[in-house]
């Protein structure tokens, strides 16, 4: 009593307030620098999700550092876990594990076997365990898994029992400890949740299509201010990898709000002066009316006043879009070569939203990129059905891109190229501004229309400009267009007699 006493009055905090960083990427970050050392935690999940890869690297992060590891393995064999390390790149040299249960414990002629009354057998399970610890004396020990336990002790009042005593055991030895169980009690029992200092859970969810999603929660952690919710996370060669979910308001910096050009003296006046820093841009429309190139004619003006861009590019294939931007006089492999502009080819069934939103933090903040451009929305929300949320966490993702300062282009394409256009999602309440962009009629030919329908920081033209690509001048925006009948029922034609651009070319 009286040295708890004189710790508090002090002003010294406990040695046990030390943090044991867990040596995996972004979760240390989601624990705000690790875990409270000398305490008992759990680590839950079903099989396959993780929970070996964890409690290895957690080891392994220990013993870089100096501290002792034991692991403890009631369910896999010596041989298994080197193999599952050896998978990683990694070397167990240094580590202490420790099988509960040998060949010799198999031999007939052994003096006890494994068909022992279970509270005989439990009780030499613990024993063993205390033995080795003494012999050892471990910084950090995982304890792989409890299920064998909870079917030794057969009634959940003597398990329950046996947890307690090893917490007591661990926390007079110092060991930062780590129990792993595959949930195979019943989904209610919460009596291990009560009993850890903190609990960490992993899920892995299989999708209709493409590659399973992973993702934990740290359901409780005592004495820490945690980042709650879920969080995606890959297993990977070299380990776990822990995407941090994103919350915007965390990342707000000072930027001036600039107007920057588009590279077209016309889509400026069209827009009130053109992009504004800190803002994103819509670009809507059915395929092929223009959409990319626009982005594309946007990107190379960003980069030519010395601006940095990533491109998201979802559907179109990194060497088809180059080829097309090449012929429109638009030509970014210069850009490219010299790192000023990174176009990611994104699979959206292998990638998780939390994966993505990392990627995009790590170009704004680690590669300074000022210019992001997402083409497209379509395949980021219509890849991942399974995916819950979406449009929340893309509005995270766009509001911290306006926090930073970054200007985004997003393409969202529409069905249809005549009639009724539509789309399946609803983003424009997401949106500073919208460009929109429609085929029409006129005197027997097909043509591009293009207006703004909206924008939150600017004065925008409500006028409708024809719109045209070509090799010889580029992306043109030609003067507003009267007599525009059907634009709003989806069958756009023009009776006017403004000079079309393919007339006065």
């Amino acid at each position: 009593m009286d040295l708890h006493k004189n710790n508090l009055t002090s002003g010294r905090l406990p040695a046990y307030s030390d943090r044991a960083a867990t040596g995996i990427a972004g979760l240390d970050t989601v624990l705000a620098g690790g875990m409270t050392a000398h305490r008992l935690y759990l680590v839950e999940g079903t099989p396959g999700t993780g929970k070996t890869t964890f409690g290895l690297q957690f080891l392994l992060t220990g013993a870089a550092k100096g501290e002792s590891g034991l692991y403890i393995t009631l369910s896999e064999t010596a041989s298994e876990l080197k193999a599952v390390a050896a998978s990683h790149g990694w070397s167990l040299e240094g580590l202490s594990l420790f099988e509960m249960i040998n060949e010799a414990d198999l031999n007939p002629d052994y003096q006890q076997s494994i068909l022992h009354p279970s509270e005989v057998e439990l009780g030499e399970t613990v024993r063993a365990v205390m033995a080795r610890v003494d012999e050892l004396r471990p910084s950090r020990v995982i304890f792989d898994s409890l299920s064998e336990m909870r079917l030794l002790a057969q009634n959940p009042l003597r398990y329950r029992r046996q947890i307690l005593a090893l917490k007591h055991f661990f926390a007079t030895r110092n060991c930062t400890v780590l129990m792993l169980d595959d949930r195979t009690s019943d989904p209610g029992d919460l009596q291990l949740h009560s009993i850890a200092h903190g609990v960490i859970s992993l899920e892995q969810i299989a999708q209709e299509f493409g590659s399973e999603r992973r993702r934990l929660r740290v359901v409780k952690m005592r004495g820490i201010k945690f980042s709650g919710g879920y969080h995606d996370f890959l297993l990977e060669t070299g380990g776990m990898r822990v995407f941090p979910r994103l919350v915007a308001s965390e990342h707000a910096i000072d930027f001036d709000d600039a107007v920057v050009s588009s590279g077209v003296p016309e889509l400026d006046a069209l827009l009130g002066g053109g992009l504004v820093r800190g803002t994103n841009t819509l670009l809507s429309g059915p395929s092929g009316v223009g959409k990319t190139t626009t982005t594309i004619r946007c990107i190379l003006s960003a980069l030519q006043r010395g601006e940095r861009a990533a491109y998201y590019l979802f559907d179109e294939g990194i060497g088809t879009l180059l080829i097309r931007s090449r012929a429109l006089g638009m030509d970014i492999s210069s850009y490219i070569a010299d790192g000023s502009l990174t176009l990611y080819q994104i699979n959206p069934a292998e990638m998780s939203p939390g994966e993505f939103a990392s990627r995009i933090r790590q170009a704004v903040e680690q590669e300074d990129r000022s210019f992001i451009a997402i083409d497209s929305l379509n395949a980021y929300l219509q890849a991942m059905p399974g995916e819950k949320f979406l449009l929340l966490q893309m509005h995270e993702v766009l509001t911290y891109l306006s926090l930073q300062g970054v200007t985004a282009l997003l393409v969202l394409g529409q069905h249809g190229l005549v009639g009724e256009i539509r789309s399946d999602v609803d983003l424009s309440y997401l949106s500073d501004a919208i460009l929109m962009f429609r085929f029409f009629e006129a005197h027997g030919d097909i043509s591009t229309a293009v207006s703004v329908i909206k924008s939150r920081t600017n004065h925008h033209a409500r006028t409708i400009h024809e719109f045209r690509l070509s090799a010889r001048h580029g992306l043109q925006i030609g003067e507003p267009l009267q007599d525009f009948e059907g634009i709003m029922s989806g069958l756009p034609s023009y009776r006017g007699k403004t000079p079309m651009l393919n007339n006065a070319a």
